[in-house]
């Protein structure tokens, strides 16, 4: 069964219009074909959970005065968590974005498909992240981000610090270059997918446009990683992907300022159902974007497995 079967329901389901969509879309750059210009720097970051929590049911949206209760409570579960300035042993409080904010228009969940915000993760894959994060027997089970290879399949999922994107366009190419791990993702705008035996950690991507809306069609992914790599994303970090994965993914630009980003993840041997996404994009023509450097050799993979053999008391020099 492939994603536009199993996902007809999302594609054509009603969902409640944000702040997003009332935005001034005579401010849209466009080029000369007339189609929306996105080029530029583009961030994601924000506190709103990937997940709805369990104490607000079914509501998929809370009003602005719970917004500005739940932001404070969320800064504080940020510190909570452990991001505290001078702190050692995790990321230099320098580089954690700590103006993060609640989506404003309310929106309880990332997740938007299923309805309930929840992740619709299969028993099987449940286990095997389950694995995936406390094991340390092997590379193999360590996520493709500690392996400094890349992140996500698509990398537009937002963390904690570096959520910034550069877009590049032409009519033949779209380009985005992710600041975290520096992925740089090339989207073709015609011609068919590959062969299915090539495949990549970042799958075949092809575009086109319906109306003012880029839609990005991938596939062809190599099914060795995991399906997002960061902890924020709760439950979903360490389920695996499989060569099955198929994503689509929508930028629409609602003013000059404003992208809605929305994605669809269809992956049958790990997944009971489609998952859907969404979130804004903002424009930021003061953000620099400076080089990623991940732990230089992999020095880290090394020294995680090294203790772990210590741990288990068969670590040898000799």
């Amino acid at each position: 069964m492939n994603i536009h079967s199993r996902v007809f329901v999302v594609a054509g389901m009603s969902l409640a219009c944000s702040v997003v969509c009332a935005g001034n879309r005579e401010s849209i750059a466009r080029g000369p074909d007339g189609k929306p210009n996105l080029e530029g720097i583009w961030t994601s970051g924000t506190l709103t959970p990937y997940e709805r929590p369990a104490t607000l049911g079914d509501k998929s949206h809370v009003s602005p005065a719970e917004v500005a209760s739940q932001q404070q409570q969320a800064a504080e579960n940020f510190l909570a968590a452990g991001h505290r300035p001078n702190d050692v042993g995790r990321d230099n409080d320098a580089f954690i974005d700590h103006d993060l904010q609640l989506l404003p228009d309310g929106q309880t969940s990332l997740v938007v498909w299923p309805r309930d915000g929840r992740y619709p993760i299969r028993a099987e894959a449940e286990k095997t992240r389950d694995f995936n994060l406390h094991s340390a027997d092997t590379y193999e089970t360590m996520s493709q981000w500690d392996r400094c290879i890349t992140r996500e399949p698509t990398a537009l999922f937002p963390v904690i610090y570096n959520n910034a994107y550069q877009i590049v366009q032409t009519a033949a190419y779209i380009l985005i270059q992710a600041e975290m791990v520096h992925d740089a993702r090339v989207i073709a705008m015609s011609g068919p997918h590959p062969d299915r035996r090539v495949r990549s950690w970042g799958g075949d991507s092809r575009g086109h446009w319906e109306a003012d809306t880029l839609v990005v069609d991938t596939t062809n992914f190599n099914g060795a990683g995991w399906m997002t790599t960061g902890q924020n994303a709760g439950r979903l970090r360490g389920v695996p992907f499989s060569d099955q994965l198929h994503v689509i993914e929508r930028f629409t630009p609602i003013d000059a300022k404003t992208l809605r980003y929305e994605i669809t993840i269809d992956d049958p041997a790990n997944l009971t159902s489609a998952l859907k996404l969404s979130y804004p994009l903002e424009r930021d023509s003061t953000y620099r974007m400076f080089e990623y450097a991940c732990h230089e050799g992999n020095a880290a993979t090394e020294l995680i497995l090294r203790g772990a053999r210590v741990q288990e008391g068969t670590f040898t020099t000799k």
